[in-house]
């Protein structure tokens, strides 16, 4: 399947994805109507997005520069295919690229 390039169409498909969410919490909390259950649905759903966020943000930017994000296989194939003595960056990338320009600037 070729990848989205029509913005109204990606723009869609989020949406389409943010209505599935809310459906389906909206019939699971209408089964189980116990706050109880609405705290541990609202925990879960924030627990993935922040993994989510780890595995196309945190590794690309902080740890691995090399890795792309491609979608939860591409991160799979990347965690067991991986060279396991990578060093953790210790600066976001783009403050290197800023340290390098101004030190260019500086040399000039």
């Amino acid at each position: 399947m070729a990848d989205l390039t029509n913005p109204r169409l990606i723009y869609f498909k989020g949406f389409l994805f943010l209505v599935a969410g809310l459906l389906a919490s909206g019939l699971l909390l209408l089964e189980h109507p116990t706050l109880k259950v609405a705290a541990l649905l609202a925990v879960a759903v924030w627990c993935f997005a922040r993994f989510y966020y780890f595995m196309f943000y945190v590794i690309e930017r902080y740890v691995d520069p090399r890795y792309r994000f491609a979608g939860v296989g591409s991160f799979v194939k990347y965690l067991v295919g991986r060279n396991h003595s990578v060093k953790v960056r210790e600066e976001p990338i783009g403050r290197d690229i800023e340290s390098t320009e101004s030190n260019d600037h500086r040399s000039s």
